[in-house]
């Protein structure tokens, strides 16, 4: 008989459930197992002790028994984990994510899941078997398939050593191997991923998605399946070396996920615990977003509409990495694909394949550098050029030759700022009236997230939002503020998908003037503030009014535009 059952039995006992005498009785009957003869007895019923136990540690009783969970529910826990703690998400609150667990006194399982989902947790207690039959029923395909794989490969891979890690791997367990990646893509695309990272630990490999521009933890394949897995996605690119470990490389995947055809940009670098793999989900279908998808209101769509319709002159996209910068190029490049223009793209990488375009892979090593396939393009009589990226000075004088010769050109800068786009220009050496000249607009963009449509409801700001944000009683007035809550359908996150928010700064006589005048990023910001320039905050702020997204993501992404 262990110590804990000695204990459930005088909490029982105290409770008035049972009497001392029928307790001496089941110990005859059932040595070792009290409790057990006391239920077989009709003394006792299952959900008596749990409730009792439940009572007695201070957690709520939950009938399992006719309760229904959602998968997305269930994805947040592993199936290893839920079988070693003998535990079962059960609902997602606005605050927190709801346990079952079969034994309510055991303090060591409660901070080992803590631990592991480092997420706000609220434990309740059901009874044991029923615990057990949830686990059965919802961790019965797919998280078995998985893990089944795992054990599969992991009993037929040996690590021999670090030269021989890899080498050879690919003909122990190939076929589940493959399906086993091939699950891990599977899973990615559903999830709505835009990267996948694996990454070797000193003792674990951790698998990460970046969902909504949020990394987010998976259950993670044993470390030793760390160069199967490698070796396997290595083949799959056909270019990267399976027996090169101490170089950085970079490859492409292509894959078709049930009627969808997808590309992944794969990129190596070797860490100290093994080579490292961070894989960019490119989904073409956000070749078709139009610009209201990438969130812009209509007045200022019907401005960008107007800019990018001019025949000459550059238009800059700016902001950090990640910013979507290169979806906001390739949907201006949708708009303007037409049969009477002729559009030749210069990219490091060509992310996207688009038909109807002419797109120009860099590769510094052979001399196909940003400037030299400039030159050559310009040969081809193009009406409109795109650059993936303004980075110097020679690429930045043909960029600016070319628009002042009747190109329309479009490129990315980073920079902060939409206004900080001129001094960059003149600090990798163009000459101000030449920027001037050439120059149409630029625009700052960054990616907030989206509120789930299916699950948001109405809420009012916080005073600290309110004053940061500057909002006041009026802006309230008319306004559908909106906070996240958490469903299926954004897997009990509260946002689903990414919006910008824009500062767009149009370059007219008066700001010509300035520029020529070599007037600083502040002077030029302030008059472009003067004449109507909305800042990134500004437009963030119209979004959490309008109910699109929250003013703490919101404020979040704008810290740098707090003045």
């Amino acid at each position: 008989m262990t110590i804990s059952e000695e204990y459930v039995l005088e909490v029982l006992q105290d409770s008035g459930m049972v009497t001392r005498s029928q307790i001496q009785a089941a110990r005859q009957t059932h040595p070792g197992k009290v409790i057990e003869g006391l239920v077989e007895a009709g003394i006792l019923t299952r959900e008596d002790v749990a409730k009792t136990l439940a009572a007695q540690c201070g957690l709520d009783f939950v009938d399992l028994s006719n309760l229904s969970i959602p998968d997305e529910v269930i994805s947040l826990l592993s199936a290893e984990t839920a079988r070693r703690y003998r535990a079962i998400p059960i609902q997602q609150r606005d605050d927190a994510l709801v346990i079952a667990v079969a034994d309510p006194m055991d303090i060591d399982s409660f901070d080992a899941l803590n631990h592991l989902l480092q997420r706000n947790l609220e434990f309740v207690c059901a009874v044991p078997e029923q615990i057990d039959l949830a686990l059965n029923k919802y961790y019965s395909a797919e998280q078995e398939q998985k893990e089944k794989l795992i054990k599969q490969i992991a009993e037929g891979i040996e690590i021999s050593g670090e030269g021989d890690a890899g080498a050879g791997q690919e003909d122990v367990d190939e076929a589940p191997v493959i399906k086993m990646v091939t699950m891990l893509l599977l899973d990615a695309y559903k999830a709505r991923a835009s990267d996948i990272h694996l990454e070797p630990m000193e003792k674990k490999f951790r698998v990460r998605f970046r969902i909504d521009g949020v990394l987010q933890e998976m259950p993670s394949p044993p470390k030793k399946l760390h160069a199967a897995i490698i070796s396997r996605l290595k083949i799959m690119t056909g270019t990267m070396s399976i027996a090169e470990k101490r170089l950085p490389q970079d490859g492409r995947i292509q894959v078709r996920l049930g009627q969808k055809s997808i590309d992944l940009r794969v990129s190596s670098i070797p860490t100290v615990h093994g080579e490292s793999i961070v894989m960019r989900i490119l989904d073409k279908s956000s070749l078709v977003l139009g610009l209201p998808e990438l969130g812009f209101f209509s007045d200022d769509q019907s401005k960008f509409e107007s800019l990018i319709s001019l025949p000459d002159g550059i238009l800059l996209v700016t902001g950090p990495t990640g910013s979507g910068k290169t979806t906001t190029l390739y949907a201006v490049l949708n708009v303007l694909n037409k049969p009477d223009r002729k559009i030749i793209t210069v990219e490091d990488p060509v992310e996207y394949q688009m038909s109807g375009i002419n797109q120009v892979q860099v590769k510094a090593e052979i001399g196909m550098t940003f400037p030299a396939a400039l030159r050559s393009i310009l040969r081809q009589a193009p009406n409109i050029i795109m650059i993936g990226e303004i980075r110097d000075a020679e690429t930045a004088q043909i960029a600016i030759n070319a628009s002042l010769t009747g190109h329309l050109v479009l490129s990315t800068l980073h920079t902060n700022d939409a206004t900080s786009s001129v001094a960059r220009l003149v600090d990798i050496g163009i000459k101000p009236f030449l920027v001037a000249s050439a120059l149409r607009a630029a625009m700052a963009q960054r990616l907030v997230r989206r509120l789930c449509p299916h699950c948001k409801k109405p809420c009012t700001p916080t005073e600290y939002e309110m004053r940061t944000l500057r909002i006041d009683a009026a802006m309230l007035a008319n306004a559908n503020t909106m906070r996240p809550t958490g469903c299926e359908q954004c897997r009990y996150k509260g946002y689903r998908g990414r919006m910008g928010i824009f500062e767009i700064f149009v370059v007219d006589d008066e700001i010509r003037n300035l520029i020529v005048s070599n007037a600083t990023s502040l002077q030029l910001r302030n008059r472009a503030r003067e004449m109507g320039m909305r800042t990134l905050r500004e437009d963030g702020v119209r979004k959490v009014l309008a109910g699109l997204t929250t003013a703490e993501e919101v404020i979040a992404i704008t810290m740098a535009d707090s003045s």
